[in-house]
This record gives C-alpha cells, sequence and structure tokens, in this order.
C-alpha cells in the first residue's frame, strides 16, 4: 500500500491512493481532507456577506414598496433616503462580517477542516469533529445574542450553524456544477440545496470530473 499523506490538522483516510489527497477506501468512496486558510480563501466571507446582504436587499425592497404607496407624492426623495440608509447598512454591514471572521479565524486556528466523501450517488462535506462543536458552539452563540437584540434572521442563522455539521448532496438531484479552480472551490447546487466542495489543484481536476460525470442534469 502506498504511503499515506497525514494532514496536520486530521489524519488522510485509508485507502489506495487516486490522486496526491484522495484516496478509493474499501468501501467504494473517495475520500480526502481539506484544510483550508479561512482568511486566505474568500469562500466563508462572501458566502456570509451574501447571506447578510439579501436580507438587507429584503428589508429594503419592502420598506421602498410601501413608502411608494404611502408617500406616492414624494416618492423620490423617499427612494433615495432609503438608498442611503441601505448603503449605510452594507458598509456597516460589511465591517461587522471581517471582525467576525477574524475572531472565528482565531477561534478555528486559522483553518476550516473538512472531510469529504465521494461515490457514485453522491458527495459528503463533513467538518472535522473538533472543529465541527467549535462551531456548533459559535453557532449558539450567534443564535443566542440575534434573539436577544431581536434579530430573528441573526437568531435564525446561529441555529442553522449550531445544527448543521454536515452536507450532502445526491447527485440525481443536482441541477448546477459550477467550478471556481482559483478558490479550490466546485459548487455542487440543488434548487434548494447547495454544496461547496473543495479540494486542492493536485486533486481538482479528478474530483471535478468525477462529479460531471455522475450529474446526469447539470
Amino acid at each position: 500500500m502506498p504511503e499515506l499523506h497525514c494532514s496536520s490538522a486530521a489524519p488522510a483516510p485509508q485507502g489506495a491512493r487516486v490522486t496526491e489527497n484522495v484516496y478509493l477506501c474499501g468501501d467504494g468512496k473517495y475520500r480526502w481532507v481539506y484544510e483550508m486558510p479561512i482568511l486566505k480563501n474568500p469562500t466563508i466571507f462572501l458566502l456570509v456577506w451574501k447571506i447578510f446582504f439579501f436580507i438587507i436587499l429584503g428589508i429594503f425592497v419592502v420598506s421602498s414598496v410601501f413608502d411608494a404607496v404611502e408617500w406616492s407624492n414624494e416618492i423620490g426623495e423617499r427612494l433615495l433616503s432609503n438608498l442611503k440608509i441601505f448603503g449605510y447598512f452594507i458598509l456597516g454591514m460589511t465591517v461587522i462580517v471581517v471582525i467576525s471572521m477574524l475572531v472565528y479565524a482565531a477561534i478555528m486556528g486559522g483553518k476550516y477542516v473538512v472531510v469529504f466523501e465521494m461515490d457514485e450517488n453522491g458527495v459528503n462535506h463533513k467538518q472535522l469533529p473538533k472543529q465541527a462543536k467549535k462551531a456548533q458552539a459559535i453557532g449558539a452563540i450567534t443564535a443566542l445574542v440575534g434573539l436577544a437584540s431581536g434579530n430573528f434572521s441573526t437568531a435564525g442563522a446561529g441555529m442553522l450553524s449550531a445544527a448543521r455539521t454536515e452536507m450532502y448532496s445526491e447527485f440525481a438531484r443536482v441541477r448546477k456544477v459550477k467550478a471556481c479552480p482559483r478558490r479550490h472551490l466546485i459548487k455542487v447546487n440543488q434548487r434548494l440545496y447547495k454544496n461547496q466542495v473543495y479540494a486542492d489543484p493536485a486533486d481538482f481536476d479528478f474530483v471535478l470530473n468525477f462529479i460531471r460525470a455522475h450529474v446526469p442534469n447539470r
């Protein structure tokens, strides 16, 4: 058996090496460990930023519709005022997300470590157990802060992150596969369910081609 590669944060899977970090294990599943430097790869930052952006955008649209009905004679001025407020919220949100990412990176030791399992039926994104416990704690704190402040969207996001430590995508239900090589990212998207698969450059093409070959609806 070839020498197994060992990650600094997690042991490599046991099996036959297919690429530098991907192994075919005895149960027929491909497994690999990926370590993402949180502050060097913008994927997590962009994901969190987009979530809050669309929440704020939704509030802006709803408030603008109400203003259009109630202040039809002053709609231009009201819309401009709402745009300024929207801009301030986006700026403030960006600052908060940056600070949150710095704190998150410090708690997680600077890296997001995940184990992937993949076979002909689908791919599973599973956070390393030790990191999963930390992520659950962070999510629980976020939920409590959101409830205490009356921000139910933040509370909901916190509860969701506290509950989920892995994500499985069934290839038969996947509608879109998008590769982002610079970020070592493969987006595996269903209609209401999105998964993010990471792979080092040496493994990226193999993982991407395998997923594409087994997604009938891409």
